[in-house]
């Protein structure tokens, strides 16, 4: 039960941060302080730990770790193009 609910929280929680941030510089189309290399960063990491967990089909592995990642590229796009 503990097991499941751990595996949940990243699947939940990790594009849900992601999300946020990529939906304030959307909205307000301003990065100030948003690095895109950091971002990058995260992105290549969530790659990095899909792969390593080997869960290639597990939905928490492809929520925490693809979805995230797919985010993570966003906001350093997004964040290039809207920095001031």
């Amino acid at each position: 039960m503990i097991a499941t609910i751990a595996g949940w929280l990243p699947a939940i929680i990790l594009p849900v941060a992601a999300g946020i941030q990529l939906y304030k510089i959307i909205k307000y189309k301003k990065a100030d302080g948003v690095s895109s290399l950091a971002w990058t960063f995260f992105a290549i990491a969530n790659l990095g730990a899909y792969v390593f967990a080997e869960k290639y089909f597990l939905i928490q592995s492809i929520l925490a770790f693809l979805l995230t990642a797919i985010i993570n590229f966003a906001i350093a796009i997004f964040a290039k193009i809207y920095k001031s």
